[in-house]
């Protein structure tokens, strides 16, 4: 295998897996490669690749071991080298919540249930040592739609009436996330596996290293405005309730469901753009719609008036029928 990363072979020879099988293993939208590492006893373990300095490892270690600590399933760290962004880890295998629903759809509200449960009890820990969900960061992320979307669809938008719409929008609900819990940012049937063999078994976490300490809203709204998959409206709704009833969420808490919905809704729509026009990975365009169909109910809650309005203004009713456009 010609294509390896330099010091592929040392690292595994220093974390004793120096003979394994490599079985490269399709990435994500990151610098990040992927390897499944298997021996001849049929033992297996996973590499990842964060290659310094587009990636750093050590946040997915931290992150890793807090929620270990914390009841969830992370991997476990067999080895690792952060200044070189190797890192080794337990093998999940292959069952990802999206392809097992995909091939069986009669367990969709089993594996969902059980998703939501793990982030009732989640969020029932206090909040990691990781940085805040800060209106900066909020904005800075929104940002990505008038940066990206916008340009591709040639279009001339009001930007500081669009931040400023945001920051309206989102100032509330900030005051309610004071106290805050774990974010893991990209909680989605591509990033659950399903351990066991089974919906209900123990559901394994990957891709968690960018977690902050935000409103208890946002992974909900990962999970079920998938931007991957088809989630319906009526499990949304019917795992919407099941949060609510099983935790202490607020009066509040549509509406901040809705905001965040639609926050990160339109960033979606701006990384997938930029993941299109500059890095070359025209696939996530066909995805847009389904995002922009789920931003557009978010919108319709009164809770966003401000951002809704601004969309009203800046982005033609066609583009917006159509899910977004049509990109050249």
């Amino acid at each position: 295998m010609s294509d390896l990363p330099e010091g592929f072979h040392d690292f595994l020879a220093s974390a004793g897996w120096g003979k394994a099988a490599i079985e490269p293993i399709p990435g994500d939208a990151s610098f990040r490669r992927y390897f499944r590492l298997r021996r001849e006893s049929g033992e297996t373990a996973m590499l990842m690749h964060a290659p310094p300095p587009e990636e750093d490892p050590a946040p997915f270690l931290d992150v890793a071991a807090w929620l270990c600590e914390h009841g969830q399933r992370a991997p476990a760290i067999l080895s690792a080298d952060k200044g070189k962004g190797w890192v080794l880890t337990e093998d999940f295998g292959d069952d990802r919540m999206r392809e097992w629903l995909d091939a069986r759809p009669q367990d969709e509200n089993a594996a969902y249930d059980a998703a939501v449960d793990a982030l009732v009890a989640l969020h029932r820990e206090p909040a990691g040592p990781f940085a805040a969900y800060d209106m900066p960061t909020y904005l800075r992320e929104t940002a990505l739609l008038t940066q990206w979307y916008c340009p591709a669809q040639s279009l001339d938008v009001d930007a500081a009436g669009y931040d400023a719409a945001w920051e309206e929008v989102l100032a509330p609900m900030i005051k309610r996330q004071s106290n805050g819990i774990s974010v893991l940012r990209d909680y989605h049937a591509e990033n659950i596996m399903l351990l066991g063999g089974r919906p209900t078994a123990p559901q394994g976490l990957i891709d968690f290293q960018d977690a902050l300490v935000g409103h208890r809203a946002y992974d909900l709204v990962s999970l079920l405005q998938d931007a991957r998959r088809d989630v319906p409206l009526e499990l949304e709704e019917a795992m919407l309730a099941r949060y609510i009833a099983a935790s202490d969420a607020d009066e509040h808490f549509r509406a901040d469901y809705a905001r965040l919905g639609a926050q990160r809704n339109a960033k979606i729509v701006g990384i997938f753009t930029r993941l299109a026009k500059r890095d070359g990975k025209p696939r996530y365009l066909a995805m847009i719609p389904r995002v922009w169909a789920a931003m557009e109910r978010d919108l319709a809650h009164p809770a966003l008036t401000p951002v809704a309005k601004w969309f009203d203004a800046n982005i033609p009713d066609d583009l917006r029928r159509a899910g977004g456009g049509t990109f050249v």
